[in-house]
């Protein structure tokens, strides 16, 4: 049977904690838990706190706080102490990315968008409630961007299956992971909202940027530079220890970093 992209393959029916499904983010997260004994008011939990993070963040809530602070009606200085945090990380990684990591549209159309780094940081924060409830094999799937902790059954990897960028019922590749984030950038599921901050057009190159390592927050905002960068990208993610980059090319050829070979399945 085929692996659903993005997602980790089915449970098995032994023994387990909570399984959820739900619509959140503009997308569907999927919450796997397979350590017995952890409740399903932890699950219920991360699903408000993901609430309380889009109310705040999203880009198409005309009353959250990014949208208020877009219209001129929100100083950032008067926002809450969570979105000052994540709008001076973006800043912080506008500098550190030579402008490649843009929030801000600095050289475009000047359009406050986190959403880059958003996405990975809020699942990442859910998660939290989980290992602090003492699950250590789960997976959470936002989208298509994951965090697989542990294993699923004693000796198996988590496989995660990468959208055809192309194709949204077909699976480019599959990653067995252990213990790791998996984000993928590209334009197959916002549109074209990533530019080059050089020209201010869609990027070249790249169909699509998955991108694995440790950290859901990092893997996410590298996904969404690497892509901005085009055919550079994925040896940009490189360089960053720990992490690793898969990437279809616009001509359809799938190229991967040193990291990932070990992790195809």
């Amino acid at each position: 049977m085929a692996e659903r992209a993005g997602a980790a393959e089915p449970a098995a029916p032994a023994a387990r904690g909570p399984h959820r499904v739900a619509p959140i983010m503009g997308t569907v997260i999927s919450i796997d838990v397979r350590d017995p004994g952890i409740p399903e008011s932890v699950v219920d939990a991360m699903l408000a706190r993901l609430e309380e993070i889009e109310a705040r963040f999203s880009t198409y809530r005309p009353g959250s706080e990014i949208s208020r602070i877009a219209r001129g009606e929100l100083a950032e200085a008067a926002a809450s102490a969570e979105v000052q945090f994540v709008l001076g990380m973006c800043d912080d990684l506008h500098r550190t990315t030579n402008g490649w990591f843009d929030a801000r549209g600095h050289r475009t159309d000047g359009r406050l968008d986190p959403s880059g780094l958003v996405k990975g940081w809020a699942v990442e924060e859910a998660a939290l409630l989980l290992d602090e409830a003492g699950a250590r094999n789960y997976s959470c799937n936002c989208g298509g961007d994951v965090i697989a902790r542990g294993e699923p059954e004693p000796g198996r990897p988590w496989r995660v299956g990468i959208r055809h960028p192309d194709r949204a019922d077909a699976v480019a590749r599959v990653l067995a992971v252990r213990d790791l984030a998996v984000a993928t950038s590209g334009a197959y599921e916002r549109g074209e909202h990533i530019r080059d901050p050089r020209t201010g057009k869609a990027p070249t190159g790249l169909l699509s940027v998955t991108v694995v390592g440790p950290s859901l927050t990092w893997a996410d905002v590298y996904a969404t530079t690497a892509f901005a960068m085009g055919e550079a990208g994925p040896a940009w993610v490189a360089t960053h220890s720990g992490y690793g980059a898969l990437a279809i090319t616009t001509d359809q050829r799938l190229v991967w970093t040193p990291l990932v070979e070990p992790l195809l399945a």
